[in-house]
Order: structure tokens, then sequence, then C-alpha cells
């Protein structure tokens, strides 16, 4: 009896020794063996964004600026520096235990010539996005790409080839260990089925998958349905286990903005706060647009991008 026991034991002992010594070794280990930190981190809050710096100065906007948002990378940082800004601003979120979170917005023909037009030529927008890749490289990132971008493929000119530049920011963002997840615009805009072919043509298939939302305010029950139905229409074009995100960032109101009431709506409202879920293809809830800061001159707001008080207080209102 004492034999059997010990030829039970020994086989038991030397997997387990076995198991230890490919872990330190990092091979042959399950990859879900242990959480990439992603999916139990928050989103860095970034001292230096301006909705921390009015919080710290007003404590009205603490609801906003005590909330991870992502740090917008467009092309008023040159090429020359922009490894650095971003660089700087994911070593401090690392340090902090906590994840950056980057919405890269540069792509040519951006915004099809509203609010937030502007954009690099073909040739500067691939050396630029290789600079920001760069910066990003073994940060544990999450990358929002190009916000509208799929959504508006083909309808304006000065695009270039948009699907191209799509895949090769995709493959860049990948190879330096950032998820991705391409922007699908949001439920009220195209079919999924329509949507999937642009994300399928933009290099869906190398990314961790899409986002919805971002910078909008269609309620949040409508946004996973509609993701749900873009992750079918992927799967029966041969894309199967994509993930997804949703911008919660200003879509808490009872009463959300009408379709055509997009910049600075004064329905708008402080979403649900940014958290990890990983469940049921849904990643995360994220602010990806980062509250109070101005969608453009409108309804009295400033330029896209700038910080603005009294748009911030409406987001915060009951």
């Amino acid at each position: 009896m004492e034999g059997a026991t010990r030829r039970l034991v020994l086989p038991a002992l030397v997997a387990v020794l076995a198991c230890a010594l490919a872990s330190l070794a990092g091979v042959g280990v399950p990859a879900d063996a242990a959480k990439d930190p992603r999916l139990t981190r928050p989103v860095y809050v970034d001292p230096a964004g301006a909705s921390a710096k009015a919080a710290a100065k007003d404590r009205r906007f603490a609801r906003i600026g005590s909330r991870g948002q992502a740090l917008w990378v467009t092309d008023g940082y040159p090429t020359s520096s922009v490894r650095r800004t971003v660089e700087a601003y994911a070593a401090r979120a690392q340090k902090a235990r906590r994840t950056p979170l980057v919405a890269v917005y540069a792509i040519p023909g951006r915004d099809c010539g509203q609010h937030s037009a502007g954009g690099l030529s073909p040739t500067r927008y691939r050396a630029w996005v290789a600079q920001v890749a760069a910066g990003l490289k073994g940060r544990s990132a999450m990358v929002v790409l190009e916000p509208d971008a799929v959504a508006l493929m083909g309808t304006c000119d000065g695009q270039g080839d948009r699907a191209a530049l799509l895949r090769d920011a995709v493959n860049r963002f990948r190879a330096a260990g950032a998820w991705v997840y391409l922007d699908a615009g949001h439920s009220g805009w195209l079919d999924p089925a329509v949507v999937a072919d642009r994300l399928v043509a933009a290099g869906i298939r190398n990314a961790r998958g899409f986002a919805t939302n971002v910078a909008n305010f269609r309620p949040t029950a409508h946004e996973t349905a509609y993701a749900g139905r873009v992750l079918a229409a992927l799967r029966t074009r041969g894309v199967a286990g994509r993930r997804y995100v949703v911008d919660t960032s200003r879509n808490g109101s009872r009463t959300p903005p009408g379709a055509g009431d997009f910049c600075n709506p004064r329905a708008a409202r402080l979403g649900r706060v940014p958290a990890v879920v990983d469940s049921g293809g849904l990643d995360a809830y994220l602010w990806v647009k980062r509250p109070g800061e101005s969608d453009g001159p409108c309804q009295g707001g400033p330029s896209a991008g700038r910080w603005w008080p009294t748009g911030a207080l409406r987001l915060l209102a009951p």
C-alpha cells in the first residue's frame, strides 16, 4: 500500500514542479492563468488633466476630475515629440498601477471638416503613429483608435487609403503590447453589418476589438445591444472572439439628446463611472471623451478639446 501511495504522489509532485518551472521560464502556462492587469486595474486618473486641475481648485468638479479618462493624442503633438509625451503619461500610469488609456485622433481627413477637422497627411500619419506606439511599448495600455474614422470611411475627400492606414496603426499598437479598439460609431449611426465590413477592412482581426459611443450620448443599454449585433456580424465574417468597450462619459441623461444634437447638447449628463467589466464580450465602461471639454464652438462652448466650466456644470446637473 505504501508503494502504491508513492506511485500516485510522485507523478503529482513532478507535475506541480514542472508547472512551476514552466511559469518561471514563461512557457507552457495558459494565457489566462493570471489575469492581464487591464482586467483588474482602473484607468489612470492623470493629475495633469484639465478636469483634475479644475477639481483641485473647485470641488464641484470632483465627480469628473476624480475619474480615469483618456489622454487624447492628436496632430497637435508633433512627430518629433509625441513619443516623449505619450511615454511620460504611460509611465505615470504604470507607476500608479493603473491602466493608461489613449485615444488616437489624427487620421487624414479627420471629422470630414466638421468641428474637429484636421489630421495628418497619409505619409506623416504612419510615421506619427509609429512614434505613439513606441511611447506605449510595454506599458499595458488601452488604445481607442480614431473616433469616427470607420463610420465616416469614404464619405469625404482627403482620407487617403483609410482602411490601410488603420490596419497599419492596429498592427503597430498591437506590436507595442497595447489593446486596440477600433472605433465603431454608435447605435444610432450605421447598420451593424456595414460597420462589421468596415472593421474587417480596417484590421479588426488583429485588434482587441472595438469601441462604441465615443463622444456621443446614446444610452448604455442601446450600445451594448448594438455591440452584440456587431459581434454577431463579425462572426459571420469569420472574426470571432473580439471584445468591446463603451464610452459612458456623457450618456447619463434620462432624455438623451436628439440625433442631430451632437455638439455640446444641453440635455447631456454625466454617465456611469468607468469600470472594468470583463463579461459577455464587454471589457469595460470607459470615459473616452473627457467630460467638461468642449465639442467645439457651439451652444456657447469654446473650440474643441478646451476645458469648459459651464459645460461641465451642465453635465453634473440632476
